[in-house]
């Protein structure tokens, strides 16, 4: 894919979707929203695919957890890889099913050389399954978890080393979690591997209903933060224009709000480069 801005599709803004005009837009939707045989979500997604190039964004096949993916909700993501052909294909470093349980988040671990053999392996086995390369995007923290014998930077470029997938950095997650964690977010997206980099996203967050600034939660529903886009600049200037995402799942704005915050990333990624990767 050409690095430039996308948006995050939802069913509010299909129509306007699948007629809008802007240069080099692309849509990106949760894949497992779209795991079904027929019906009016795939029509439409078919429809806006015919104009607009589609991404996948994983947010279930647990990858750090303790047991392969699930056969079949591997399949049903083969099967739309293969229906739809995204230009991007991406998942989260997290984990949400244990002993046959699902649970509906995305939760952590700890960063272990036994964690990243068994996520290294079920990386390999998801891209050979959809005989393709994805992304893994780093997680929002929002305590410390004890145990971890790597720094996250350094387990994702190794991950990323020993599996052969691409990174997705969310750079809303890292301002989350240098606030909520105590470390410098610039530090974190100045060492973060540029070359690895195949997608960022960039999303608004909220403050704790009780604990308020001193816990901020990654909740997708308010626009991107000044701190947020400062971030985002100064990696874009260091590594160079990457495909880039508005993320919005909550408190849905019109689709022109959506479009004006696309219009800001598109704007940084034509930006001259002027910082070595």
């Amino acid at each position: 894919m050409t690095p430039s801005a996308g948006l995050g599709l939802k069913p509010q803004h299909y129509v306007e979707a699948r007629t809008c005009p802007a240069d080099g837009i692309w849509f990106e939707v949760h894949a497992e929203n779209y795991f079904a045989t027929g019906g009016p979500r795939l029509a439409w997604l078919e429809a806006i695919g015919e104009t607009h190039a589609l991404s996948l964004h994983g947010v279930a096949l647990s990858l750090a957890a303790d047991a392969p993916p699930d056969p079949l909700h591997l399949r049903r993501l083969a099967s739309l890889v293969e229906r739809f052909r995204p230009a991007l294909v991406s998942e989260h470093l997290a984990w949400s099913t244990w002993r046959g349980a699902y649970h509906p988040d995305l939760l952590p671990f700890p960063r272990t050389s036994a964690a990243l053999v068994r996520i290294a392996a079920n990386i390999g086995r998801v891209q050979d399954a959809l005989r393709r390369r994805i992304a893994i995007e780093n997680p929002s923290h929002y305590l410390r978890i004890e145990g971890s014998e790597w720094a996250e930077i350094e387990f994702l470029a190794e991950v990323s080393k020993r599996s052969g997938c691409g990174l997705l950095l969310d750079v809303n997650n890292v301002h989350v979690s240098a606030r909520n964690l105590g470390f410098d977010a610039q530090s974190y997206v100045d060492a973060f591997p540029g070359a690895l980099v195949d997608e960022v996203h960039l999303a608004g967050h909220s403050a704790d209903p009780l604990l308020g600034e001193a816990l901020l939660i990654d909740s997708h529903d308010a626009p991107v933060a000044p701190e947020v886009w400062a971030l985002y600049e100064r990696l874009i200037e260091r590594i160079g224009p990457r495909p880039t995402l508005i993320e919005r799942d909550e408190n849905l704005p019109s689709f022109d709000a959506l479009l004006a915050e696309r219009e800001r990333a598109r704007r940084v990624l034509s930006t001259p480069l002027r910082r070595a990767a």
